[in-house]
């Protein structure tokens, strides 16, 4: 779909985001693929080994669906599979962009940074977000909310100003879509928040 690889693009350049933290491991590891990495935590003076425990979202049980619910169930899981790679790739580049900007001061060495890997992405990506259904685009701006902590349209005000914030909200409206969408991971969100969980777990 056109209009959400034009946002996609723009989401691409210029917006700060919360870096993501790596952690390297040596090609001569010898642990395991799932360990624990105890952390030096001082409490009221005294110092103790704390481990972190990642989040675990309690869904509340659906009543049993019909043939249409699961379809429509089953239909979901295909879309975000098919669009969550791109919001994760959104977050990626914005961090990547970012970290190459802070070392650009010349506005004009920055505009023709930003013009080279816009080029890049299109050639890259294009023919895949040409192929999204406008269900899979709006799908997409929600994710990439999700990834970035930023709505599609406070990310475009931000870096291309209100105007074209403004113009392609308007765009987006005339295709159903809202780039002022936030995602509600415990809310109206909880399905699909539920899915990208168990997509990272590798049990779907």
């Amino acid at each position: 779909m056109r209009l959400i690889f034009s946002i996609l693009v723009i989401f691409l350049f210029g917006t700060d985001v919360a870096g993501q933290k790596d952690t390297l491991k040596q090609k001569n590891d010898t642990l395991p693929e799932r360990f624990y990495l105890l952390q030096k935590v001082k409490r009221d003076g005294i110092t103790m080994p704390e481990v972190e425990i990642k989040e675990v979202t309690v869904v509340a049980r659906t009543r049993s669906a019909g043939r249409n619910e699961y379809r429509k169930y089953e239909r979901l899981i295909y879309n975000i599979k098919k669009v969550y790679p791109y919001a994760l790739i959104v977050r990626i580049r914005l961090n990547q962009v970012n970290e190459e900007l802070k070392s650009i001061t010349s506005e004009k060495e920055r505009k023709n940074y930003i013009k080279d890997v816009e080029k890049d992405v299109f050639a890259e990506y294009e023919d895949d977000m040409l192929n999204m259904t406008i269900t899979q685009g709006r799908l997409l701006i929600k994710l990439i909310d999700r990834e970035t902590q930023n709505t599609s349209y406070s990310l475009i005000r931000e870096y291309r100003g209100k105007f074209t914030a403004a113009f392609w909200q308007g765009i987006a409206r005339i295709f159903g879509s809202n780039l002022k969408e936030e995602y509600n991971a415990y809310g109206e969100d909880a399905l699909i928040e539920s899915i990208i969980r168990e997509i990272d777990a590798g049990r779907l």
